[in-house]
């Protein structure tokens, strides 16, 4: 059985940090992108950011490039997002996702096989 299981949300102040974990049993990120997706009350879910787990090349919505980093432990099989300088427009339940084996990146939801429960992540002003 499949499972992403992400962790690391919570409450935080404009301006602060906090890091995301994806961890995946069933399933080996080897040779799959990964992604992290983000969906607001009352909006759709949006693209943050991928990563290509074989070669480790990354990219980033505008509206997190530059504060946010994508990157994964391949001995653990797990993927995080670091989020720094945090603003209040970052509030949401944050998935990370897999892709089928060899697919390339995609900020497209929709191309995604697998999908965590989510973290809600917080940010007051």
């Amino acid at each position: 059985q499949v499972q992403l299981v992400e962790s690391g949300g919570g409450l935080v102040q404009a301006g602060g940090s906090l890091r995301l974990s994806c961890a995946a049993s069933g399933l080996s990120f080897s040779r799959r992108a990964l992604g992290w997706f983000r969906q607001a009350p009352g909006k759709e879910r949006e693209f943050v950011a991928t990563i290509s787990w074989s070669v480790g090349d990354t990219a980033y919505a505008d509206s997190v490039r530059g504060r946010f980093t994508i990157s994964g432990d391949n001995a653990k099989n797990t993927v995080f997002l670091q989020m720094n300088s945090l603003k209040p427009e970052d509030t949401a339940v944050y998935y990370c996702a897999a892709r089928p084996v060899f697919a390339v990146q995609s900020v497209s939801p929709q191309e995604y096989e697998y999908w965590g429960q989510g973290t809600r992540v917080t940010v007051s002003s």
